[in-house]
């Protein structure tokens, strides 16, 4: 019995045909198909973004017992080159379309990059401007000492 296409549609206009028993690992895409969708718009995930989620969806998508660690090895090279502004982009994406595992996956890793970064170095990664005077920082520096124990100067943005 062949399965249920749909079809889903990226903001820039591409169209992507995927079967529905994966496209639905998605939330949102698994109401629209609740409601008789198989063009499915997303208008707030590009061409880009859609083609690594499908990516994702399908290898899930064939997740079993005994290929548990084939998808973890699948997970770690799957953002492994990706750069902070793409997986930002892809959370967001992510978000959009209720795909919690993706979301985790994707926090974990960003936390995982930025665990023994500067505060100098973690603000250039999420754009956060310092509005302390060095006269404020220190003193919250010296207020939590316990937070820069073992703190590395790692100012690269990888």
């Amino acid at each position: 019995m062949a399965s249920k296409k749909l079809i889903l549609k990226s903001s820039d206009g591409d169209e992507f045909e995927i079967e529905e028993s994966i496209a639905v690992q998605s939330g949102t895409i698994k109401n629209m198909v609740e409601d008789d969708y198989t063009l499915i718009p997303l208008p707030n995930v590009n061409t880009q973004k859609l083609i690594l989620i499908i990516e994702y969806m399908k290898k899930h998508g064939e997740k079993t017992d005994s290929n548990e660690e084939e998808i973890k090895e699948f997970d770690k090279e799957f953002l492994k080159d990706k750069r902070y502004n793409d997986m930002f982009d892809l959370i967001v994406a992510a978000n959009y379309l209720h795909i919690i595992d993706l979301m985790n996956l994707i926090c974990q890793t960003i936390a995982d990059r930025i665990k023994h970064k500067s505060v100098i170095a973690i603000r250039q990664i999420f754009g956060i401007t310092n509005d302390f005077t060095s006269e404020e920082e220190e003193n919250i520096r010296e207020e939590n000492k316990w937070a820069h124990e073992g703190e590395e100067i790692d100012e690269s943005l990888d």
